[in-house]
């Protein structure tokens, strides 16, 4: 092996972080979807890679070759195409190749993954059951993943965003016992405060009333069942709401002011920093999208192969 590429214990890497700093491994495509999460097509060769303790949960999907590629320790168990990683934050690996072979990564924080189930499972956080897998077959995770492949190398963040949206949807639930956070019916409550109100200011003491909890337990209690906090909620919904907005002809201050920011200006620095675009550029990639005009990866953010950054 010409190299071995390993994350430093004392600095929680991602997956991304290791193979970027690999002389061997390319990425070829890619890009951030904004909340700590970000899709890149690598291709690599007669590389050793380990990873210890990686930040993030990655899930990894073998698009050509991969029989070369063998996990250590795993009892040196070799991939095939279509073959299907999951690799939870904190679990390390140990990864030896010898033959060509191209994958593509998604690269989720802790709070990206467990939100967004939540989000679209509207169930508590900590019933995800994702388990660490090495090579298993799963056309529901390996159908959303090649499209995000797709998506990235072409730049179309509409296909992105509905094959993430189609890859939290194909993760599994597992029965848990609830002995904190807040019941399904105060989250539904709260959720439809917060869809009603999203055009105005919203105080941690207004979603504290509706579970009938002081602010500092309702925040604790919140972000048990949702996995984020509570400003972070609100603050997805509205580039949520942003998102759709800008599909139509209104024009950005309208949306800034209909989705609850105080400015343009206010809602451009919350958009890009949550999907790596300004809202004007988001607008003219899925307008292109949809007129079948200029393609998306003429306007692709200059980060887009930039790791995913933890939001606050």
């Amino acid at each position: 092996m010409s190299h071995i590429a390993t994350s430093r214990p004392s600095t929680p890497d991602t997956i991304y972080d290791v193979l970027r700093r690999s002389p061997v491994a390319r990425a070829l495509a890619g890009m951030e979807l904004g909340e700590g999460c970000a899709v890149t097509v690598w291709e690599n060769t007669r590389d050793r890679v380990c990873y210890q303790a990686p930040a993030h949960t990655t899930f990894s999907l073998y698009l050509e070759g991969g029989t070369g590629t063998r996990r250590l320790d795993a009892g040196g168990v070799a991939g095939y195409p279509g073959a299907i990683c999951v690799m939870p934050e904190g679990c390390g690996s140990d990864w030896e190749i010898d033959a060509p072979f191209r994958f593509v990564h998604l690269y989720l924080s802790e709070a990206r993954l467990r939100s967004g189930f939540a989000r679209t499972h509207d169930c508590d956080a900590r019933s995800l059951d994702l388990p660490e897998a090495t090579f298993i077959r799963n056309p529901d995770l390996a159908a959303p993943l090649a499209r995000l492949a797709a998506a990235g190398a072409d730049g179309d963040v509409l296909h992105a965003e509905t094959a993430l949206a189609e890859l939290f949807g194909a993760l599994r639930r597992k029965p848990v016992t609830i002995r904190a956070g807040l019941a399904p019916h105060i989250l539904r409550r709260v959720d439809d405060w917060i869809d009603a109100h999203l055009d105005q200011a919203i105080t941690l003491d207004d979603l504290a009333a509706l579970a009938d909890l002081s602010g500092y337990h309702f925040h604790r209690m919140f972000r048990l069942s949702r996995g984020i906090a509570p400003h972070a909620w609100v603050t997805w919904k509205r580039v949520a709401r942003a998102r759709i907005l800008l599909r139509t002809d209104q024009p950005i201050a309208g949306i800034a002011a209909a989705c609850g920011f105080s400015s343009q200006s206010h809602l451009t620095r919350v958009f890009h920093r949550h999907t790596g675009w300004t809202p004007a550029g988001y607008r003219g990639v899925v307008g292109g999208e949809r007129s079948g005009g200029v393609q998306a990866s003429a306007s692709l953010p200059r980060n887009s192969l930039m790791p995913p950054k933890e939001r606050p």
